[in-house]
């Protein structure tokens, strides 16, 4: 079991940058891929990055890509997401998974584990 924590939301101007961070009681990282997902308003869930459990593979949305970068993972116990250059479209609360085992790692359905979200709201 392993439970998950989100930290770092927030409300910032469009342009702007902000750094969550995922961090994990129970079991290290080492043994899970890692993903964000965020989920605005009247919209479902979606992927927005992951990181392998070797920490040597990341993914990323292509509405995030060049914008937004994960790390951490490889027995380290927290996952970071910086987010830079931020959008109003942005603006959602965002999610760290857990996963044992995954074949596509944009499918939230493959996550086992779930923290509670953060809020990120970026104004224009």
């Amino acid at each position: 079991q392993v439970q998950l924590v989100e930290f770092g939301g927030g409300l910032v101007q469009a342009g702007g940058s902000l750094r969550l961070s995922c961090a994990a009681s129970g079991r290290t990282f080492s043994r899970y891929h890692m993903g964000w997902f965020r989920q605005a308003p009247g919209k479902e869930r979606e992927f927005v990055a992951a990181i392998s459990r070797s920490g040597g593979t990341t993914y990323y949305a292509d509405s995030v890509k060049g914008r937004f970068t994960i790390s951490g993972g490889n027995a380290k116990n927290t996952v970071d997401l910086q987010m830079d250059s931020l959008r109003p479209e942005d603006t959602a609360v965002y999610y760290c998974a857990a996963a044992v085992a995954l074949i596509d790692y944009t499918q939230d359905r493959g996550y086992n584990y779930w923290g509670q979200g953060t809020q990120v709201t970026v104004s224009s």
